[in-house]
């Protein structure tokens, strides 16, 4: 299988490289994907890897399926063996196969942007909180924001802003909510995962 002679010299160096970290830089338009495809064929082709060994991860639904149809048809076989997908697909697969080590039914829900703001109007509610002045979409960007920072309600106690203190408590709210329907949103599939690997060192060694 001749892998390498549709690549420039710079392409193949990267693909042929399997020996540790390596880092591509390169423009829009590139081939960065191209050589990350052809990599992936040549880690499998020679051996150096078994398919579900490989993971790749990507931003978009698209990207990760242009990435694996790429690889099937260097390899000429099915490659869903191989762990390619998005950032938030991946930990929702590892968090299916591993949920109950961290107290997390496996049968768990995935929130959507729907989901989120219906949670957070009923919230308004129950708190006697205008949705004008809080909008759902604009508390679950400040949720989002904190989450993605790995802090928790509690980040909005200490200030003098009377709305921030507001949106503490609909982020402490929303969170039981969450937890009581027995679902998680985008960020927390990160978090999630990130808890699963931190709490259980054998899991974390497994998959490493």
């Amino acid at each position: 299988m001749d892998l390498l002679s549709s690549l420039n010299p710079e392409q193949q160096e990267a693909v042929r490289r399997t020996d540790g970290p390596l880092l591509i830089l390169a423009g829009a338009g590139s081939g960065k994907t191209r050589v990350i495809a052809h990599r992936i064929a040549y880690l499998v082709s020679e051996r150096i890897a078994y398919p579900d060994q490989i993971m790749a991860v990507t931003f978009t639904n698209k990207a990760a399926q242009e990435m694996r149809e790429r690889v099937e048809r260097l390899l000429d076989t099915d490659c869903r063996a191989m762990w390619i997908s998005t950032f938030h697909a991946l930990c929702a697969r590892l968090l299916r196969r591993e949920a109950h080590n961290i107290g997390l039914s496996r049968d768990f829900t995935i929130y959507d942007s729907a989901d989120q703001q219906a949670v957070i109007k009923l919230l308004l509610k129950e708190y006697h909180l205008a949705d004008e002045t809080y909008q759902p979409r604009m508390v679950l960007g400040r949720i989002s924001s904190a989450k993605n920072r790995m802090e928790g309600p509690d980040s909005f106690e200490n200030t003098w802003n009377v709305r921030d203190k507001e949106i503490g408590k609909l982020f402490a709210g929303y969170i039981k909510a969450l937890k009581d329907a027995s679902a998680l949103d985008f960020d927390d599939l990160l978090l999630a995962t990130v808890e699963l690997f931190d709490k259980n060192p054998g899991v974390r060694e497994r998959y490493a």
